[in-house]
């Protein structure tokens, strides 16, 4: 199992390069980042730096979407880093929240999901595409090679991701949800005709390495909200009748709205509703041998990558935490 890290790309963009070096240097694979340019700074204006900074890690968003750039134009980002730095990005890629909900518009499609994802990979590995009703490919970029990994939560959205993702990002390190997400993408795949075993998995959530654990929960309790907000668009679309485990749709029955302005940040004043339970089910909290055992039973489900979500206020010592003795652990 790949261990990555998921960061913000608050300011000032030199500590998110640190950082990505530091988890270069821990051993972990992948640097994802956050991608909502109002709320926080542009992801790949950074990604140049932490590339030209580091030597092995993987670099992209966590995740983007189809409706904050032209198409053409992510693919052309991701191909032009591939080209300065030896093919080392990757496009996570979902309908959109915080980044197209702050611009006051709504998340796209999966119909327009779906195209998206067709045209920046075949785009962003030099294959021709059809867009528009005009032939385009990026004859400048013969050698580039880019996965495109769906985030998901829905039913459609889940088949989406079977039927076109090179992999799937599932926000939330529970076991038991994890299990039924993946079978959902696994089963969708092989009814397209795809070899389920050719999809990747990757689990991404916060983790936090220590004893304090009443102190943990209050700095990540902001993931369920984070949460809550794809999946109250489930419930508004299929109801609660079991399209998504109900101990997803049970849980955000107290929630009350969503402050964007806050979003994906410890000690949020907005997600009182998300209960003690959920947090620890979310999230991976307490000593080293918590986060060990519940790693190993994500790896059993078949989990190629967990990404550690670090926002909270203990960044650089749960880094090092991974470094010294998860990393090692699972990587083995």
């Amino acid at each position: 199992m790949d261990i990555g890290v998921v960061l913000q790309c608050d300011p000032p963009a030199t500590q998110t390069v640190e950082l990505a070096k530091q988890a270069e240097a821990a051993g972990f694979s992948h640097v994802w980042t956050f991608d909502s340019h109002v709320l926080w700074q542009e992801p790949f204006v950074i990604y140049s730096k932490i590339l030209a900074d580091t030597e092995r890690v993987i670099v992209g968003p966590m995740v983007t979407n189809p409706g904050t750039r032209d198409w053409t134009v992510t693919a052309s980002l991701f191909a032009t880093l591939n080209e300065m730095y030896g093919n080392r990005t990757i496009c996570g890629i979902g309908r959109g929240d915080s980044a197209v909900r702050v611009l006051g518009s709504r998340p796209q499609t999966l119909a327009e999901l779906r195209e998206c994802v067709q045209v920046v990979r075949e785009l962003g590995n030099g294959r021709p595409v059809r867009l528009r009703e005009k032939d385009l490919q990026f004859a400048w970029a013969p050698d580039s090679r880019l996965e495109v990994w769906v985030a998901a939560y829905g039913p459609k959205a889940l088949a989406l991701t079977g039927e076109v993702g090179d992999g799937y990002i599932l926000q939330l390190a529970d076991p038991d949800i994890a299990a039924w997400m993946i079978k959902a993408v696994r089963d969708a795949a092989e009814k397209a005709g795809r070899d389920p075993a050719a999809i990747k998995f990757c689990v991404a959530a916060p983790a936090y390495v220590g004893d304090d654990v009443a102190h943990q929960r209050e700095q990540t309790r902001w993931f369920g909200g984070m949460v809550g907000n794809h999946i109250a668009d489930i419930v508004e679309r299929y109801g609660s009748d079991g399209a998504v485990p109900t101990v997803l749709t049970d849980y955000i029955k107290g929630r009350k709205g969503y402050d964007y302005a806050e979003h994906g940040r410890a000690g949020n004043t907005h997600t009182d509703f998300v209960p003690d339970e959920i947090v620890d089910r979310f999230c991976i909290l307490g000593p080293v041998e918590e986060h060990l055992k519940r790693l190993a039973e994500l790896k059993d489900l078949g989990v190629d990558q967990f990404a550690v979500y670090l926002q909270h206020d203990a960044k650089e010592s749960t880094l090092r935490a991974y470094g010294e003795h998860i990393i090692p652990a699972v990587t083995r």
